[in-house]
């Protein structure tokens, strides 16, 4: 696969994180209850890991628009088809697939360095536009 297919699968990947916690909220809610405006009791009665789950969906959103742009200008740079920015882009989504469960059961040394690593692979692809 290209850098830009891993990109896209990455950017898949964090677009489904929701479906575990949103579908957890419809047991501990009811569908009626999940679709009504979060209130903050309402999200105390979900199971913990789902809360977590949620906080690792909204950090792989937040890293995806960066790393995805780094990508993108590398690209548009033409700086794009080299393998590092190809390797970063692997590693890209194989730490964000690591954080998003680590974050969920509360694994906090392995979610830590699935960031890291994921950070290391934005700092690469910055690297290789700036060089």
């Amino acid at each position: 696969m290209s850098a830009l297919e891993w990109l896209a699968a990455a950017a898949l990947m964090t677009g489904l994180f929701w479906v575990p916690y949103v579908l957890e909220r419809m047991v501990a809610l009811g569908v009626l209850g999940t679709m009504k405006p979060v209130d903050p009791e309402d999200e105390a009665k979900q199971a913990l890991w789902a809360r977590r789950a949620k906080r690792a969906h909204y950090n792989g959103v937040e890293n995806l628009a960066v790393f995805a742009t780094l990508v993108l200008v590398a690209f548009a740079m033409g700086k794009g088809e080299g393998h590092g920015i190809l390797v970063a882009s692997q590693v890209y989504f194989w730490a964000r697939l690591v954080h998003f469960p680590a974050g969920a059961f509360g694994l906090t040394g392995i979610r830590t360095m699935a960031f890291l690593v994921g950070f290391g692979a934005q700092v690469a692809v910055a690297l290789a536009i700036f060089s």
